[in-house]
């Protein structure tokens, strides 16, 4: 079992990122600039100079478009995170809930997932995971954004 507290210590950290991202993302576009990535690192409680930011936007701004999308601010914060068996799990619950084809994530389908896949987390926990990445409040979230938790961990 303290394997698996690892691993969702280290989910905590990638739904902290989005959040911290989400936060920041003025017109909640996916994107952020570099005015905004400095900002979301001392959210994180990094003082990062705006050299030191500037330099972490052209390391992970991979397509070179000046801006930081969630998913190349997730790969380039997950480098060095011990991800182990999470990303297959996850993978593998995003798989067995894509099956049902409506596009959307609940607490309670993720829980029974989980379950399925014998991963005891509860399903407070699930809810949890669900309502940090529920941008719209609707209780859900779409699929799109759990793949992106997935990907980061891979």
């Amino acid at each position: 079992m303290a394997h698996l507290s690892a691993e969702m210590e280290t989910l905590n950290q990638v739904l902290s990122l989005m959040e911290a991202f989400k936060a920041f993302d003025g017109d909640n576009d996916g994107c952020i600039n570099e005015a905004e990535l400095g900002g979301i690192m001392g959210s994180l409680g990094y003082k990062a100079s705006d050299q030191e930011v500037r330099a972490m936007m052209q390391q992970g701004d991979k397509n070179k478009d000046g801006l930081l999308c969630i998913n190349e601010f997730l790969e380039m914060n997950t480098k060095g995170l011990e991800t182990g068996i999470l990303a297959n799990v996850l993978s593998a619950a995003f798989e067995a809930l894509d099956e049902d084809g409506n596009e959307i994530l609940t607490g309670e389908e993720l829980h029974e997932v989980m379950e399925n896949l014998g991963i005891g987390l509860s399903l407070e926990k699930c809810e949890n995971i669900v309502t940090s990445l529920d941008v719209d409040g609707d209780g859900a979230v779409s699929l799109d954004d759990f793949r992106l938790i997935v990907d980061s961990l891979l």
